[in-house]
């Protein structure tokens, strides 16, 4: 029996990488270095993909909704409480495609991963 006694092997190491590109704010910076590169297969670039469109949705409607409610204090609440919201369904949205890489399904979301195939 000459199995191989490495218990991190390849594989185990790219799915901990797909892990980390999925860490809400932190993953954005390795997710952009692999695009950067070209380096990982293609689940790996899917994944990387996905990360940075979806951070980048993210710190875009943060910033606007952040400056909305500085700039209107009629609608200063409820822009906040969107801000809060937007915030919660990102690091939701994170968890959600870290149990996916976890349970090896397709890492896919509608309308960001359409957008994420678009990105150079």
């Amino acid at each position: 029996m000459t199995r191989n006694a490495d218990p991190f092997n390849e594989h185990d190491l790219q799915r901990l990488q797909l892990f980390i590109y999925f860490i809400p704010v932190l993953g954005f910076f390795p997710a952009l270095w692999a695009l950067y590169r070209q380096q990982g297969d293609r689940r790996q670039q899917i994944a990387s993909r996905l990360s940075v469109v979806l951070a980048l949705g993210w710190v875009l409607s943060y910033a606007l909704l952040g400056a909305g409610a500085q700039s209107s204090a009629n609608l200063s609440f409820s822009l906040l409480l969107a801000n809060s919201v937007i915030t919660s369904g990102y690091f939701l949205t994170s968890f959600l495609l870290m149990l996916r890489v976890w349970q090896r399904k397709p890492l896919w979301l509608p309308g960001v991963s359409d957008i994420g195939d678009r990105l150079p």
